[in-house]
Parts: C-alpha cells; sequence; structure tokens
C-alpha cells in the first residue's frame, strides 16, 4: 500500500487536473501565503488492512491539495474528524497536517479521483482515467474490508463499478441516499451525504446524522 500511495502521488494522466493543483499551489490562498502546497494527487490515508473506508470525491483546493493528507486542513475535514473522534476511529479531533500525530483505527480514507478539480468538480472521464488507482487499493483492501462509507452520490456513483468485480452488487444498482445501507456478500455499503460546507453549514448534514452512519459501518466492520 505505501508503493502505492508512493505512485499515486507520482501521476499526471489528466492534464487539466495537473494545471489546476498545481496552479493552485504556486498562487496559493492569501491565509496560506507562507505555506509550501502539496500540489501534487493525494494518496489514501490510513491502515494497509483496514476493516473500513470512507470514499470521499477529490481533494479541497486549499485542503488536502495543501497539506497532502485527504479531508486535512478545510472544513469538510473538520467535520469528519470530528465525527471519526467521537465514534472512536481515530485517535484526535482535528487534522491539520502531515506529521501532526493523527491515527485511524481500523480505517482508510480515499477517493476516487486523488487530485484537487476546479470547481470542486472533476469530469467522468478524469473520474474514469483515476479509477485503476482505487481498484488497486480495494484489491488490497479485500481480504480485511467489512464496510465501506460513503460521501455523496458523486463517490457513490463512482465506486460501484470498482467493487463489482470484488463483492456482488445487485442489479439495478442500488441508489444512493443518506443512511442507505447494502449488503455486498461479506461487504456493507452505506451511503452518507458529503460533508461538504454546503451541506453541513445549511444542516442538511448535522453531526448527528454523520455520527450515525459512522457508529452503523464501524459495527459492521468489527471495530464496536
Amino acid at each position: 500500500m505505501a508503493e502505492l500511495d508512493i505512485a499515486v502521488s507520482k501521476c499526471r494522466r489528466c492534464p487539466r487536473l495537473v494545471e489546476w493543483r498545481e496552479h493552485v499551489a504556486e498562487t496559493k490562498r492569501a491565509s496560506y501565503a507562507n505555506e509550501t502546497y502539496w500540489g501534487r494527487p493525494v494518496p489514501g490515508f490510513g491502515p494497509a488492512d483496514a476493516s473500513l473506508a470512507i470514499v470521499g470525491l477529490a481533494p479541497a483546493a486549499h485542503g488536502g491539495n495543501r497539506t497532502g493528507r485527504m479531508f486535512t486542513g478545510d472544513r469538510s475535514g473538520d467535520v469528519l474528524f470530528q465525527a471519526l473522534y467521537d465514534v472512536g476511529l481515530a485517535s484526535q479531533p482535528q487534522s491539520t497536517c502531515i506529521g501532526d500525530g493523527l491515527q485511524l483505527f481500523g480505517t482508510r480514507i480515499t477517493a476516487p479521483v486523488h487530485c484537487a478539480p476546479p470547481a470542486n468538480k472533476p469530469t467522468p472521464a478524469e473520474r474514469d482515467t483515476c479509477r485503476p488507482w482505487l481498484v488497486r487499493e480495494l484489491e488490497m483492501l479485500r481480504p480485511t474490508l467489512r464496510a465501506m462509507v460513503v460521501l455523496g452520490a458523486f463517490g457513490w456513483q463512482a465506486v460501484l463499478p470498482v467493487l463489482a468485480p470484488l463483492w456482488p452488487v445487485p442489479k439495478p444498482a442500488p441508489r444512493f441516499g443518506h443512511g442507505v445501507e447494502v449488503p455486498l456478500g461479506d461487504l456493507r455499503l452505506f451511503g452518507s451525504y458529503h460533508v461538504s460546507q454546503q451541506n453541513t453549514f445549511t444542516g442538511r448534514l448535522t453531526p448527528e446524522m454523520l455520527r450515525e452512519v459512522l457508529e452503523r459501518a464501524k459495527e459492521s466492520a468489527g471495530l464496536a
């Protein structure tokens, strides 16, 4: 898995995403002007023998693209890691930078797109180009993975084709929804609204709603 993470971080397959992530890393946000941005694809984070996976969308321009860690350094990450800490899946409630001491317990965080996209919207072609990385990651997690939480409809649609060769995905494909739970053989798939500011600021996704899904997934993963 460590070798995969290194390979992911060197990928340059999508010209639009390469140009954008590097542009952001050079121009920066004023509040981070003195920081050195990561500016590369952001690999997954968490143990290689995780029994629970959390799948997002893509790194944020001034979050993961700045810090080099999924969901780290932005308000979406603040919500997610607080919830993970609250349910006992993270060692601390904040994720600020690589090297901050954060540990995930039996949990790995990844995404179908590893580069920060303009307007947080990767294209279908970029999603498909990035798919082999997620395929390989889930192949390596297959022996231990027992639950997966997918954050948002984009991630849900992206992950189902990746799961199908490894687990029995029903046809027609299960539809996304918050709180949806789908048994796929020895894997249980959970849906949750994404932890985007659009959802958390409006109350569409509350901390209680997120914790409830994570608690169910934690139990299914045998981490309770």
